[in-house]
């Protein structure tokens, strides 16, 4: 949904609450909740506006959001009409790290991943492809497929991998045939151990993309850009080929993840495109103390491309719905083709 047919459907969804105003008392611009709500309003408007960092990339005319919204501000809203407005403003940016978190709840926009199949079961994973004598190496699910292909299965970068970890791996890499790391449904986390797991899979540095920061209020007002890039780790995969299993709930810092494979060589991407998230959020403070986020970085590949919008497969393959009759992960079974076909 574009965001001017977002505008309207939250204007229509307050437009009963604006006619119980009585003509005295919307014109009675004094009322101090009313003008703490429109300044808090206006805060978080102008901080999108100033700090934001995909308003043109999206095509977002954000000027005319304050012009739609700004009438609707009134003092009859209580805390959680206030807290929904200002939550459906964020969703106009459809970004997944613009978020507003108060006492009683947490705005989050998910259209990037529910609007699309989910492919991904993750019974049928732990039944028939982890089974019951999987190891458990830190945050790492591990387990040997048919044909001496290592399975792996990596639900969020949250969680730390160690170097005993990662040793663990290598040992039975080293007699494998293959890798399969699945990091589908895998929501991000921390940055560092995506770079430390791709660092595992490379025999060399590589410049994986490019980040530049807001700087000002201007549209174009931007630092230069800087080069990220991936330290290989001192394990040597060689020719082990590698492939990473994506869907739309991989996100943000396993988005990043999946360019930092996309670089190497011997991998393949399989499954659906990733959900994206390629901002860094920044953080502010209304005056009610509401905490909010929103993306402040912009994030492209080397050769262009906005790693917000995601990073897509090199072999699209969904889920088919009489493979799981059959207890099968069809993209898991794609990969371990892959592995051997290729």
């Amino acid at each position: 949904m574009n965001f001017l047919k977002k505008i309207t459907l939250y204007l229509l969804m307050f437009l009963s609450s604006i006619l119980l105003i009585s003509c005295e008392k919307a014109l009675l611009d004094s009322d101090p909740k009313e003008r703490d709500r429109s300044g808090m309003f206006l805060h978080l408007w102008q901080d999108i506006n100033d700090r934001y960092s995909y308003l043109d990339v999206k095509q977002i005319n954000w000027d005319s959001v304050r012009v739609a919204l700004r009438p609707v501000v009134n003092s009859t809203m209580d805390d959680r009409q206030f807290f929904d407005f200002l939550a459906s403003m964020l969703d106009i940016l459809e970004d997944g790290h613009a978020n507003l978190e108060s006492p009683f709840d947490r705005s989050r926009y998910w259209d990037w991943h529910l609007d699309y199949p989910p492919n991904f079961d993750a019974n049928v994973v732990s039944r028939n492809y982890l089974g019951r004598d999987y190891r458990q190496a830190g945050p790492l699910q591990i387990s040997i497929l048919e044909g001496d292909i290592v399975y792996v299965y990596y639900n969020s970068f949250t969680r730390e991998i160690k170097d005993e970890n990662l040793r663990e791996l290598g040992d039975l890499v080293s007699h494998s045939r293959g890798l399969i790391i699945d990091v589908r449904n895998n929501g991000g986390g921390q940055l560092a151990m995506a770079r430390k797991l791709a660092g595992w899979l490379a025999d060399e540095d590589y410049v994986y993309a490019l980040e530049r920061i807001k700087t000002g209020p201007g549209r174009n007002d931007f630092s230069q850009w800087r080069s990220l890039d991936v330290t290989a780790d001192e394990f040597y995969r060689g020719d082990l080929k590698v492939a990473l299993l994506t869907n739309r709930r991989v996100y943000s810092a396993a988005n990043f993840f999946t360019q930092m494979v996309s670089k190497l060589p011997n991998t393949a991407i399989i499954g659906d495109r990733t959900g994206g998230g390629g901002g860094t959020p920044l953080y502010g403070e209304l005056a009610n103390g509401w905490i909010y986020r929103f993306s402040a970085t912009q994030t492209i590949t080397p050769s262009g491309e906005h790693l917000e919008f995601g990073i897509p497969p090199d072999i699209s393959v969904d889920m088919d719905a009489d493979d799981l009759q059959e207890g099968k992960d069809s993209i898991i079974e794609a990969a371990m083709e892959w592995v051997f076909n290729e």
